[in-house]
């Protein structure tokens, strides 16, 4: 007789708050555990920027960690050093590249501009 093991993907629950062009009535989804939270994010339509592909390059990708960013991996070296150019820094700030979804929930909010370019209200 054989079984059959499912392997049950751990699944994180990511809230993004309201933004005026990439996501204006927010967005509640989950994600699977491991991944980077900018690839959930482009997963659900919302386009947030990352000129550098997804390497820590740039700070493009930067997000506010409004919960659950103490169940995160704290931030590097490297991710700091990129964080010192992005445009609204707080102590919440992270780049959605560098954070990998765990089991904590996580509320999200994605800075009004970016590195990039500003967005006219």
């Amino acid at each position: 007789m054989h079984r059959v093991i499912e392997k049950v993907q751990a699944m994180t629950q990511v809230q993004v708050l309201p933004h005026p062009d990439l996501c204006p009535q927010g967005a509640a989804f989950e994600a699977r555990q491991g991944r980077t939270l900018l690839d959930a994010l482009l997963d659900q339509g919302i386009a947030v920027e990352h000129a550098c592909e997804k390497v820590c390059a740039c700070a493009t990708c930067h997000v506010h960690l409004r919960a659950g960013a103490e169940h995160v991996k704290p931030a590097d070296d490297e991710e700091e050093d990129q964080l010192g150019a992005a445009w609204g820094l707080d102590a919440q700030s992270r780049l959605a590249c560098c954070v990998r979804l765990g089991g904590a929930p996580l509320v999200v909010e994605l800075p009004r501009h970016t590195r990039n370019h500003a967005r006219e209200r």
